[in-house]
C-alpha cells in the first residue's frame, strides 16, 4: 500500500513539473502572476464541480464545521504559497526563491512529528540535508557570499516553502473525514474564491479569449491541478506527510527535463534542477520582461518561444 502511495505522490510532482509548458501560453496570452493562480483555482473547480455533480454528488457535501480544513489548503497554502513565491523571485532571484521553497519538506517533517506524531528517522533526516543541500549547490548558490539576500527576502521564500507544506499537513487532516475528490473540489474553489479578487482577473475577461489562455488554461487546471492533487492527496491516504514532500521533489527534475526536450533550453549537468523549478515559472521560462497594465510580466515574443 505504502509504495502505491509512494508512485501516486510521485506521479504527481511529476504532473507539478508540467506546469511550466502552460504557465508559457498563458504569460503570453497576457495573464499575470496571481491572474495565473486565480484561473487554475477558479477553472479546475468550474469543471471538477461540474463532474462531480454529474458523477458522485457526495463528494461535494462537507459539514460547515469543517471549512477551515480547506481554507488551509486553499487559501493558507495554495495562495499564499504562490505568492510569497514570486515575491521572492522579483526580491532576489530564481536560485534563492528555488533554495528557500525546497525547504518545505522540513516544515512537513517537524509539523508532522507533532500533529501526526510521525517519526523523525535519521535516514529523513539525512534525505532532507542532501534535498536541501542539492537544491543550493545546483541552483549556483554555493559558493557561498555570491549573492546578498535581505533578511525580508529570506522570510518570504521562507512563507513560500511553509505555505508548499501546509497543504500536506491540512490533506492529511481533512482524510479523517472525506476522500480526495471532496479536499482537491474544495482546496481548488476556496483558492479560486480567494485569489480572484486579489489578482483582479475580471477586468480583463478578454484575454481569456485567446487560444493561448484556453490551452494554458485547460492543461493547467485539468492535468496540473485536478488530476495531480487528486494522485497526491490520495497517496498521503497511506503515506507519511514528511516522506511525501520529499519525493515531491521530482518535480523539479521532471521540469528541467521538459525544458530541454520540449523547449530546447541549455543546461549544465550541475544546472539541472533549478533550471526545472526556474521553466515552470514565467522568470524561469526564459520570457522576456515586458510592462503590461503597470506591472512587469514576462510573455513570449514569438510562436517558437512557447512551443
Amino acid at each position: 500500500m505504502e509504495r502505491r502511495a509512494c508512485l501516486k505522490i510521485i506521479a504527481a510532482a511529476a504532473m507539478w513539473g508540467c506546469i511550466g509548458i502552460f504557465v508559457r501560453l498563458l504569460t503570453a496570452a497576457g495573464l499575470t502572476s496571481m491572474e495565473n493562480v486565480a484561473l487554475r483555482g477558479t477553472l479546475s473547480a468550474a469543471l471538477y464541480g461540474i463532474f462531480l455533480a454529474l458523477t458522485n454528488r457526495q463528494a461535494l457535501r462537507i459539514s460547515p464545521r469543517h471549512w477551515y480544513y480547506f481554507f488551509g489548503s486553499g487559501v493558507c497554502s495554495l495562495v499564499f504559497f504562490n505568492w510569497c513565491y514570486f515575491t521572492c523571485i522579483n526580491l532576489s532571484s530564481m536560485s534563492v526563491a528555488a533554495v528557500l521553497l525546497y525547504t518545505s519538506p522540513v516544515f512537513v517533517t517537524l509539523l508532522s512529528a507533532v500533529l501526526f506524531r510521525e517519526r523523525i528517522t535519521p535516514v529523513k533526516i539525512v534525505a532532507l540535508l542532501v534535498t536541501f543541500a542539492g537544491c543550493a549547490l545546483v541552483t549556483g548558490l554555493f559558493p557561498l557570499g555570491q549573492e546578498r539576500v535581505s533578511g525580508f527576502t529570506i522570510l518570504v521564500g521562507l512563507g513560500s516553502a511553509f505555505g508548499y507544506a501546509l497543504y500536506s499537513i491540512f490533506g492529511k487532516l481533512a482524510l479523517k473525514h472525506y476522500q480526495s475528490p471532496t479536499i482537491t473540489f474544495y482546496t481548488m474553489l476556496f483558492a479560486g474564491v480567494f485569489a480572484v479578487p486579489i489578482s483582479g482577473l475580471w477586468r480583463h475577461l478578454d484575454l481569456l479569449l485567446n487560444w493561448r489562455a484556453v490551452v494554458g488554461g485547460l492543461g493547467i487546471s485539468v492535468g496540473c491541478t485536478i488530476f495531480a492533487y487528486l494522485l497526491y492527496t490520495d497517496g498521503l491516504k497511506d503515506a507519511e506527510a514528511g516522506k511525501a514532500a520529499i519525493l515531491a521533489t521530482v518535480e523539479p527534475f521532471v521540469a528541467a527535463v521538459l525544458g530541454i526536450v520540449i523547449f530546447h533550453e541549455g543546461i549544465t549537468v550541475c544546472e539541472l534542477p533549478p533550471r526545472g523549478v526556474a521553466s515552470s515559472t514565467p522568470e524561469g521560462a526564459g520570457l522576456p520582461a515586458v510592462p503590461v497594465r503597470g506591472q512587469t510580466i514576462h510573455r513570449c515574443l514569438s510562436y517558437k518561444d512557447y512551443l
